[in-house]
Order: structure tokens, then C-alpha cells, then sequence
């Protein structure tokens, strides 16, 4: 057991996901147990608990621990939901929602980070997480494949977006919630909306930052 990196990742949960007010004791006991180094690249893993974004391949990057801590703290899971994640990276806060459901569905748009993430999560004994290598943002793709047909009780969205599609609010149950990065940088927050029949109540968590969604359908733009 490599100590140095064992001493990061309790230094991780005590100085940057404590003290933020994240403090489910079985939400840090996971965090503090689970190798997030394993999920990130070789050449970077001295950076898997530093505060900031790790850099990722295909120009990716990871979200931050606060991040993934105050995703997991406010979805409050319980076991039994079926998740959406879009944008997977490496797997790393696929791994964790897998942990606290029942089922979790995967979108990647870069086919290299979705085998990555298929391996990681094959090395760690996930059998309730599986990785799609699809354009989430492609209504008609994403639509297409068989696991949509079923509703899902929770989405997460791993980058920053303007505004949900429409498609994907489509994609949740009645009483569903969603946790989205919302926003335009350098102005982004992380925010929780909960549906409740036709309306919904909106949470903004923090104001952070974080790359933009790729594979966004281009605008058109009309000329006169």
C-alpha cells in the first residue's frame, strides 16, 4: 500500500470536501477509501488528489473532488436508482454513483476514454455500471440505443452546459433529479433540480469551473 498516496487522499477529504460542509459520514469514508489515483493517467498520478482538475486525455479533464463529493452529497442516492452519467472520463465518479445505486448508464463521446473507463471499472468488480460510447448531446444517437427506453430516477452531467436538452430532461421520471454544471464560464454553478410532477425546485450548490460540454449540436445562424 503506497502510504503517500493513502495520507493524499485522507488530506483530500479533511482540507478540501470536509471543511466545505460535504459531511456524510458514509460519502467520506468512501472517498477516503476508494484509489482515485487508479482512474487517472500514469504520468499525472501525483496530481489524483490535488484540489484543482486533473488533465485527462482527448483534452479532457476530471472533475474536482468537491465536486464529485457535493454530486454524490445532494443526490442523497439510496440504492435502488437508475443513474445517467454523461461524460464519463476515466470512470472515477462512475465507479462512486455505482457504489450508492442500483444502476448506472455511462455516456462518453471520446472512444478512448470510454475503453479506459470499461477497464477501470472492470478492475474494480463493477458489474452495475456500463460504459456507452455514444454523442449524448445527438438527440437521435442517444435515442437510439436500447438502455433509453427506460426512464432514469437521477442524471449527472459532467461539464458545463447553457441549458439541459430538452431530450435529456425527457430521459427522467416524474419525481427525478438532475445535477448539472449550469452556466456560461467564467459564470457556472453546480446546481440540483428535483422534478415534482411538472415543476421544478432548483438548487445552486456553488459557483465553480469547469470545461464545456462537447458534441453540442451547432446553432444555426441565419443571414440577411
Amino acid at each position: 500500500m503506497n502510504t503517500d498516496l493513502q495520507t493524499a487522499r485522507h488530506n483530500m477529504v479533511e482540507y478540501q470536501i470536509r471543511c466545505c460542509k460535504v459531511l456524510d459520514p458514509e460519502l467520506l469514508d468512501m472517498l477516503e477509501t476508494m484509489p482515485r489515483e487508479d482512474f487517472v493517467p500514469e504520468e499525472v498520478r501525483s496530481l489524483a488528489y490535488m484540489e484543482g482538475h486533473v488533465p485527462l486525455p482527448c483534452g479532457q479533464e476530471m472533475l474536482s473532488p468537491l465536486q464529485e463529493a457535493n454530486i454524490l452529497q445532494y443526490l442523497q442516492l439510496d440504492g435502488d436508482e437508475r443513474v445517467l452519467e454523461i461524460g464519463t472520463g476515466t470512470g472515477y465518479l462512475t465507479m462512486l454513483l455505482a457504489m450508492r445505486a442500483g444502476e448506472v448508464v455511462s455516456c462518453e463521446i471520446h472512444k478512448e476514454l470510454a475503453d479506459m473507463a470499461t477497464r477501470n471499472l472492470e478492475a474494480h468488480g463493477v458489474t452495475n455500471a456500463r460504459v456507452l460510447h455514444v454523442n449524448a448531446m445527438q438527440a437521435d444517437e442517444l435515442l437510439a440505443l436500447p438502455e433509453m427506453k427506460k426512464p432514469f430516477d437521477c442524471i449527472v452531467l459532467g461539464a458545463a452546459i447553457r441549458e439541459i436538452p430538452t431530450h435529456i430532461r425527457n430521459l427522467l421520471t416524474d419525481d427525478g433529479q438532475i445535477i448539472a454544471f449550469i452556466g456560461q464560464n467564467p459564470v457556472l454553478s453546480l446546481v440540483h433540480m428535483k422534478r415534482i410532477g411538472k415543476t421544478w425546485q432548483e438548487t445552486a450548490i456553488f459557483e465553480t469551473l469547469l470545461q464545456d460540454m462537447e458534441g453540442l449540436p451547432a446553432k444555426r445562424e441565419f443571414v440577411f
